[in-house]
Order: structure tokens, then sequence, then C-alpha cells
């Protein structure tokens, strides 16, 4: 576009020229040709130096990104990288506020760049780096507003997930630094208590509700040998452990003196650390009382008005977004009264509610053979989107998917169902979970949408790609934005509709009542953390108005309770990717094609919505031109 440009001003110099002197012909050519020269000299100049600009910014973009993963020994293991894969990470308050200061500095060296000498990629890496700084700095104000130990997330589940998905052995040195981190898990847990403290001191303490969950998790982690011989079974790590060093090509005396290494470490740190842990939590739960949200927090208020920001990337206020739920939930309830006269249920949506809830038509045994049946029709779902990924994208992820169960240590805390990003190396698969622990909230009318959401299109498309994209800074390709990600993954669910899938009307009001849960959500998170609504009152509301179980209705209050505003991202992310796809067809009419509108959402890795919006109107200007 510049050259163009610069082509037609020279045109409109050589008519000048050519006007206003009296020069012959042959004078007329010779000045043409010397202004065309040095117009082209500049313009080259000037590309040149926009690359140059470009470039130097992109390498200090990576430079700060790799010094933060140096600093990160579990985010290097997360990224396939083993230099530090015997350690985990410091989260000390000494080290929080090394990282402030060294936030402060990174922001430096950022702005010192000059943002007009960059390419358009480069301006948004700048735009996004600088803003990631200043959130991180902004934020350490609210550092202390959450529940570093709870159902959802914690060092207390952390650490053995961490050891039995991330910590690949393939060599001895491997398996001594699997031991060696099972040695250093004490200090993590006594860190842990440390930041517990830190937060009772300041009166903010989880609710009640959540200490039965995370003391049940920590004793999980201590049954079985070489805790407790006498069960006759080996606990979760040493199962891990033992699973993993099988595959070497070593001696038994070598595995046994491994096996004899870890059995220390297990007895002599992890264990006396995980006792502490769960000693302190008792003790602070008889401190704990029932008020769920965080308006009870120090400042409660303005933290949830700037989470609810960081969180949806937008300036939607706690009100805008409950009646935004509110309005989506009633839209929503009236297209499952369609399916309702469809399959000619006589009755109220309540009556389908519960027909669908309590019916044992839509629900696999609660048996390993039940379990076995739902993850088998699961990868089969997957498979046949597989098949169909050409139709709606032109860029399709190298990494490949795989479809597990939750593991039984955390099963029952776990939520329904997540993602786990693939290694970028490819020496790990992306994981869809499903969580079986009960299988009466796994109905099978909702399993199509929850492989789609997970799986593909959804998370494994989206994440893989962003991982393997090149031509942009690490920070983009790792980092993410929940509106931009949930969104994603909320959106993926409509997608297969709208190309012939869930012909099956009890599947197609799964879909709905997938829909109706994130409409739900914006509802009772909004109310939970600004109306004061207790968690009764917010299963209460689920309960009501899905179909879904009330085990899912009491996690998912749950999960507003201890993760405030992030469950509103889902719906604000949604809408916001319709919006932008359906005002590019009708801008674009015949030359809108999906793919490249996906490619659009994709290729450029997380973005905030703001920034997805300007994407999407370059596409749309490009395209028009």
């Amino acid at each position: 576009m510049k050259l163009k440009k610069s082509l037609v001003v020279l045109s409109i110099s050589a008519a000048l020229l050519s006007a206003c002197a009296e020069n012959s012909v042959s004078e007329k050519g010779q000045a043409n040709s010397i202004t065309n020269k040095q117009g082209d000299v500049t313009s080259n100049i000037k590309a040149q130096e926009v690359i140059v600009a470009s470039k130097k910014a992109n390498e200090l973009f990576d430079a700060i990104f790799t010094e933060g993963v140096e600093r990160s020994p579990m985010m290097q293991t997360y990224l396939g990288i083993k230099t530090d894969y015997d350690k985990w990470d410091d989260i000390s308050e000494e080290n929080t506020l090394k990282e402030l200061a060294l936030s402060k500095a990174d922001l430096k060296r950022v702005k010192a760049l000059d943002i007009n000498s960059l390419d358009a990629q480069t301006k948004i890496s700048y735009r996004l780096f600088v803003q990631r700084l200043e959130n991180e700095i902004a934020d350490h104000q609210w550092r202390f507003h959450n529940y570093p130990v709870n159902q959802m997330f914690g060092f207390h589940s952390q650490v053995p997930a961490f050891l039995i998905n991330q910590h690949s052995i393939s060599n001895i040195k491997e398996a001594k630094d699997y031991i060696a981190r099972v040695n250093g898990s004490k200090t993590l847990i006594l860190q842990l208590i440390e930041q517990l403290k830190l937060r009772e001191s300041k009166g903010i303490i989880a609710p009640k509700f959540v200490f039965s969950h995370v003391i049940r998790d920590s004793n999980n982690i201590l049954v079985g040998a070489p805790f407790d011989k006498e069960k006759g079974e080996n606990s979760t790590l040493l199962n891990d452990f033992e699973s993993k060093i099988t595959k070497l090509s070593v001696s038994n005396d070598e595995k046994s003196a491994l096996i004899g290494e870890l059995n220390n470490a297990l007895i002599n740190n992890l264990k006396p650390g995980y006792e502490q842990l769960i000693s302190y939590l008792k003790q602070l739960k008889t401190k704990a009382d029932d008020r769920d949200g965080v308006w009870k927090f120090p400042n409660g208020d303005a933290y949830f008005k700037n989470a609810l920001q960081r969180t949806t990337t937008t300036d939607l206020t706690s009100e805008e977004i409950h009646k935004l739920g509110l309005s989506e939930v009633d839209r929503i309830h009236d297209e499952m009264r369609v399916i309702m006269k469809k399959v000619n249920f006589k009755g109220d949506l309540n009556a389908f509610f519960n027909f669908m809830r309590d019916d044992k038509q839509f629900y696999y045994a609660d048996n390993e053979a039940g379990k076995a049946k739902y993850l088998q029709e699961a990868v089969a779902l997957i498979d046949d989107m597989e098949g169909r990924l050409d139709s709606l994208f032109l860029t399709k992820p190298k990494a490949k998917l795989k479809v597990k169960a939750v593991e039984s240590f955390r099963e029952k805390s776990a939520g329904k169902a997540f993602y786990q990003q693939p290694a970028p190396d490819g020496s790990r698969p992306g994981i869809y979970y499903a969580n079986l622990y009960d299988m009466a909230s796994m109905p099978i009318y909702q399993m199509a949408a929850l492989a789609y959401h997970e799986g593909l299109p959804g998370h494994h498309m989206q994440i893989a790609i962003k991982q393997e994209l090149t031509g942009i800074p690490k920070f983009r390709k790792f980092g993410g934005y929940t509106a931009y990600t949930e969104g994603w993954g909320l959106y993926s669910e409509l997608v297969p509709k709208e190309i012939g899938l869930y012909q099956d009307p009890y599947s197609d009001f799964g879909r709905l009542a997938m829909e109706l849960w994130r409409a739900c959500r914006l509802v009772v998170d909004t109310g939970i953390h600004t109306q004061k609504w207790t968690r009764e009152k917010g299963i209460e509301y689920y309960a009501t108005n899905t179909p879904n179980a009330k085990s899912d209705a009491v996690k998912m209050v749950e999960r507003h309770i201890v993760m405030p505003s992030q469950a509103t991202a889902y719906k604000i992310g949604m809408l916001k990717i319709i919006e932008l796809r359906e005002k590019s067809k009708v801008e674009l009419g015949d030359k809108f094609d999906i793919r490249e509108f996906h490619d659009v959402v994709l290729k450029n890795g997380p973005v905030p919505l703001n920034i997805l919006s300007e994407l999407v109107n370059s596409y749309i200007k490009d395209k028009q031109a």
C-alpha cells in the first residue's frame, strides 16, 4: 500500500513538471527517471528501517519472555524445556517483590521502543506487551485478593498433577529430577502456607465449604505406599514413578534404587509438608465463615470491577453483565421450548428439565463399562469432527489430541471437563479431560458439545495453533486472554450445528443447555460478588433455570466463589466473535469465507476483544479493496 501511494505522488509530480517546464522530451524523461529513482530509494530506506525496528522489538519481547521462563522451572516444563527439571517455582513474598521490580524495569525497556517505526503486526505486539506489563504492575495491589488453595486449583493438587502429567522420564537423570522435585515439595508447601497466613492477616479467608475439599484432596496424596503399606497399593505418586521408570533401559537394581530414593523423598519431605498444610488448614477452617462474595474483601468492589475488566477485556459493569445474562437465559429458554414441541413433550420447561435430568436413557452406567463407553464415544465425535475441518479452517493444528478421564486423586473436586495444552515440541499431545467421577453429571446429550468445546474445533484447535504460529513473539504464542480463549470454546459448540451436526433434537438441546449454563454464569457470578447472593441462592438459580444435575450447580457456584469473574468470559467472548462474524458477512456479502474469518481469529494468537475487533475490521477492509 505504501509503494502504491509513493507512485501516485510521483505521477502527479511528473505531470506538473511536464505542464510547467519548457524542457525537451529527453529532459523531461531524464527528470522523471531521477524522481522515480529518488522515490524508490526513499521508500526502500523506510521499508528497511521498519524491518530492522520490528526485528529489534520482537527480539526484545522474546528476550523478556525468555528471561521470565528462565526464572520459572515449572513454566519451563510446561513448554517442554528441561533446564531446571529438578526445581519448583519460588512463590515467596520476597520473590513476588523481585518480580514486580523486574516488570517495572521491563516496561521501561519496552516503552523505549518507537511504536511508529514498527510494522502492523509488531505494533499489536507492542500494545499487548505494554498492556500486559502495566496490568501486572497495577494488579500487584490485589495479589492477596484470592484463595491460593481451593477446590479448583492450588499447589496442594498441582504438585501431584504436575509430576504425573508434565514430568516425563526418559533417562536416569530425569528420574532423579523427579525425586528432587518430590524432595523440594516441602519447601514449596511451606511457602504456600506462608502465603495463606499473609491473607489470613488481612481477613481474606476462603468460605467454610472450601476446606473440606482441600483437606480431603491433600489427605488423598498420602494414601497408599510408602505412607500406608498395609493398604496393599501404591500411592498416586509412587504408582506414577514406577510406571515411568519401568520403560527405562536400565537394570532392575538401578530401578529399585530409584524407587528407594523416591520413597525416602515421599516420607521425609512430601509427607511432612502436606501434614503441616493439612494441620494449618484445619486451624484456618475454624476462622472461616459462610460469606461467599468478594464484597467481603478490603476494597472488594474495586477489586471485582478490575477482575471483570481483566477477564472480559471490556468495560462492561457488573450490572450490565448481570442484565445481559438474564436476557440470554430468556432467549435460550425460548429455543428450548421449540425442541420440546419437536419431541412431543407434554409439560412446561421445568418438567422437561426434570425429564432430561432424571431419565436413565440419557446417562451411561456409573461403572467402568459406562465410563469406557463415554470415552470411546467422545473419541468418535472428535475423530468425526477432524474429518470435517477443511470446510471450516485453512489452518489446522499439527499437535495430536488425546481424550482422557480425570485422574482419581482429583476427580471429586475437578471441573466437568477441561483441556491441557500440548508441549510445543510435540513430545506431549493436547489432552481433553472428561470428569467421569459422577456419571449423573455427564449426560449423553451434552457429550458432543463438550467434545467440540474442549477438543475440536475448540480449545485444541485454538491453543495448538497459537503455539505453532511463526512470526509472532513467544509471549503471544504462550499467553492468553480468558474472554478470547473461552469465547472461542463456546463459539465452537455452535459451529458444528451450522454444518449440519446435532441432528438429534436431544443433542441440540444439550448444546443449548451448555450455552444456557454459560448465560446463567453471567447472572450468578455477578449476583454473588456484587449483589451478595449466597451460595445457596446461586445453586437454586442454576437448579431452577437449567437441566443440569444439582451436583453441577454446586460445583459451578463454588467455582464462582473462588474464581470471581472468570466464568463471565465464555458468553462475553462468544457474543463478540458472533457479532464480528455477522458484521463480516453483512459487509462482505459473497466475498465472505468462513475459513478466512476463522484464520483471522486464530492466526493472530490470543488477543483482547478490542484488538480482535480491529483485526476483523482490517480483514473486511482488505477484502473490500
